[in-house]
């Protein structure tokens, strides 16, 4: 069974760590544009709702209402809810100002303040139906290996999540790096590039969940 926990372990860190979504594309953009600091804080808020989600998927496969992240309504509400939210942060890349001087590169761009980072990358991963029913799929995967164990369940993915932070860690700091070969032309290109990638996933979210409907 620990052979299975840490196979399954590797593979959800992999999964959460990879899955190149709307969090993902803006921890890369937030650690070229501001460095590492701003950056760790918007992946802090990245695994902190990744824990809240999976705190409640655990609470909801354990009482036995797993139907309510199924049901039609809470789809088309946290797909509307999610789809907002990622158009109006796709549109703030469009709208920053790009400096054009040597100096802006070399010390860098005004990162927003600490706590909006953090509540950034939280509604970022929370508000994605795709990140709750990865969720779900971890949770009962586990479930059955710890025979339904809540406390286990909790630690085991305190564990991964702890190894996610870490990933998120290596990916800020790897980005921050990359940061001093870029030319301001290509920074402008990073968040132009960013912002429409947030936009259209906002797009297909909300067409998806309401209009395809």
């Amino acid at each position: 069974m620990i052979f299975s926990l840490i196979y399954q372990g590797i593979v959800i860190i992999l999964l959460l760590s990879f899955s190149f979504g709307p969090a993902f594309f803006s921890l890369i953009n937030t650690g070229i544009k501001y460095g590492y600091k701003p950056g760790s804080l918007l992946a802090f808020g990245i695994v902190s709702s990744d824990f809240i989600l999976c705190l409640l998927v655990i609470l909801l496969v354990h009482f036995g209402a797993v139907n309510l992240l199924q049901s039609e309504k809470a789809q088309t509400f946290s797909a509307i809810i999610g789809g907002i939210i990622l158009i109006v942060f796709g549109a703030f890349y469009f709208k920053k100002h790009i400096s054009h001087s040597e100096e802006a590169i070399d010390v860098g761009y005004q990162a927003p303040h600490p706590f909006l980072m953090v509540v950034k990358g939280f509604l970022l991963n929370f508000f994605n139906p795709t990140v709750w029913f990865l969720w779900l799929a971890n949770v009962t995967a586990i479930s059955k290996t710890l025979d339904f164990s809540m406390v286990k369940m909790i630690l085991f993915f305190s564990i991964v999540l702890t190894g996610v932070l870490f990933v998120e860690l290596a990916k800020v700091s790897l980005a921050e790096k990359i940061k001093k070969y870029l030319t301001d032309k290509l920074m402008t290109a990073v968040n132009y590039i960013t912002g429409t990638i947030l936009i259209i996933f906002g797009i297909v979210l909300i067409y998806n969940h309401f209009f395809a409907k």
